[in-house]
Parts: C-alpha cells; structure tokens; sequence
C-alpha cells in the first residue's frame, strides 16, 4: 500500500538541513501571510484595549459548537484588533509551525517556495509520529470573526485559528504545531528578526526527493552523494512533453533498491562517478539527442 505522504517545498540549502536532520519551527508571525492566526475578536466596547490571557490546546480538534461559528456584531461590540494581536504575540512566544503541502507537484509551489524550480520538494511519510497531530487549514471567503467568550470558557483548540483566504487554497496546506519550550533555539534570526527555532527529524520519515528543474547541475550532484546510501528516493523534474506540468525522471528509487537510473535527462549527475553507470552518462551526453539540451553544466 502506498504511503500517506506530505511534501515541502524548499531551496536546497534548507533541504540540506533537513537532510541533515533538522527541520524549522516558525513562528505564526514569521509567515509571509500576515493575517496567520489573526482571526477578528468580538469583545464589549469597552473592554477593546483590554490584554486577556488564554490558554490553547495544540492537538485538539476544532471545536463543534456554536461558540465557534462567525459572529456578527452588535450594539456596544467592537472587532478588537488590540485583542487580536495580544494573541498572536503570545502564540509567537509559544509554538511553532512546520507548513506541509498535499499537493506533490503544484507549479505556484515551485514557485514561490522551492527557489524558483532550483530547490526541491521533499515527501514525507505522513504516517510517521513525527507527524502526529497534524492541522489541515480551512480555506474561507471571510475573515473568521470570533466571540471573546469562545476564547475565555476553555481551552482553544489552536486548529480553529488555522484559516486562510480561499486565494491560499492552492497549497492544500497541513500544519504540525510544537510548542517552542520542546524545540531547539539556534542562534541565528530570519528575516523578520524572529529566533529560529528547530525540531530534530529522523531520516526514516523522509521518503523522497524530488529535485527542480531549474536544479543547478552542481546541486543536483551534490544531493545525490547525499541520498545514494539511504533508503531515500530521488527524482528530477523535466517539463513535461504536453500540458502544463512535470514529470518526475527516476535517479533513484525509495526502499532499499538502489540501484541507480540514467536517462539523458539525468547523466550529468554521475559524471565525476565510476563504473557501469558513469560509462552510461558518458555514453548518452555524447551519442543522445537530446543531451545538448539537458545536460546542462550550470
């Protein structure tokens, strides 16, 4: 039976990382989406500049109850975004996020996530406990618009602050949320100045790689040292002959076959190798038609 998977879509640096057994937890507001888990809060007038602490619950379930659904307001009521922004700074100060994809292939994806197709996508086993407690995010027309109490009788499911705009939709997107106190600080710093924060991945949970077209020639080499003695798949992309989309040329199967494919599309990759499959390479980047277009050296 075929494996439950997720993906990520990366640059390779981060793929190295997570090659190397590292993964990233980000904080909610280090996303690029400024509305994460920054639902509009009803609260009385004149309680809008008021903090109120709250509790949530990382692995519960949205919650089924009315309290949940979208609210209107009403006389004496306001949209606090003073409320709204105290909860995300406490959840910034609390949890991360690991953002994974259902979809395998998306070419926004690849764009805007794996370098511009130089990175790569990497497929998880969804079934691994790594992987426990994932989210999927609920895409919606509106802005969810909760009342305070919801917030105030018991403990939030943080899965109900797990909703984007329905132009998100395309990333099909599943969440793993840990909180900060059981992953690792680093000393460095992103972009928009929020410590980063890593949880430890075992190798077992990935099962394959699938390298971008745009994969610089050297890279692609380089992650091939990398994976040839795991049991860890690896594929190039190559645009594929009609439509829009890309086929996924086999370099090396997941499992514990390993032994490698050559194809014109991927002989540069054992150039610098030795043996049958370098003298194949060889063969094909100097006899094959369409080696002067693939086998590129930058």
């Amino acid at each position: 039976m075929a494996k439950h998977r997720l993906h990520k879509y990366v640059s390779i640096d981060t793929l190295k990382r997570i090659l190397g057994g590292s993964i990233r937890m980000t904080q909610p507001g280090g996303f690029n989406d400024p509305f994460e888990l920054l639902p509009e809060i009803v609260v009385p007038a004149d309680q809008a500049g008021d903090r109120i602490g709250f509790s949530f619950d990382i692995l519960a379930p949205r919650r089924e109850t009315l309290l949940t659904a979208v609210v209107q307001l009403t006389d004496g009521q306001v949209a606090s975004d003073i409320t709204s922004r105290h909860i995300l700074v406490e959840l910034n100060q609390q949890i991360g996020i690991l953002c994974l994809s259902k979809a395998p292939n998306s070419i926004l994806m690849w764009s805007h996530y794996a370098d511009q197709y130089q990175g790569a996508v990497i497929a998880f086993d969804a079934d691994h406990e790594f992987f426990a407690g994932q989210i999927e995010v609920e895409y919606v027309e509106e802005r969810p618009r909760k009342h305070i109490d919801s917030y105030k009788s018991e403990p939030v499911p943080l899965a109900e602050l797990c909703s984007k705009s329905v132009e998100w939709k395309y990333e099909q997107e599943v969440r793993i949320v840990r909180p900060l106190r059981d992953c690792k600080k680093t000393e460095h710093l992103d972009i928009r100045k929020f410590p980063v924060f890593t949880a430890d991945i075992p190798q077992e949970a990935i099962v394959s790689v699938a390298l971008g077209e745009r994969t610089p020639v050297p890279q692609q080499q380089e992650i091939y040292q990398l994976l040839k003695d795991t049991k860890i798949g690896l594929t190039l992309s190559a645009v594929d002959n009609v439509g829009y989309g890309f086929r996924q040329e086999v370099i090396l199967y997941p499992g514990d076959f390993r032994n490698p494919t050559v194809s014109a599309r991927t002989a540069h990759i054992f150039l610098g190798t030795s043996g049958f499959h370098a003298e194949a390479a060889r063969w094909m980047i100097d006899h094959h038609p369409m080696s002067p277009i693939v086998n590129k050296t930058v």
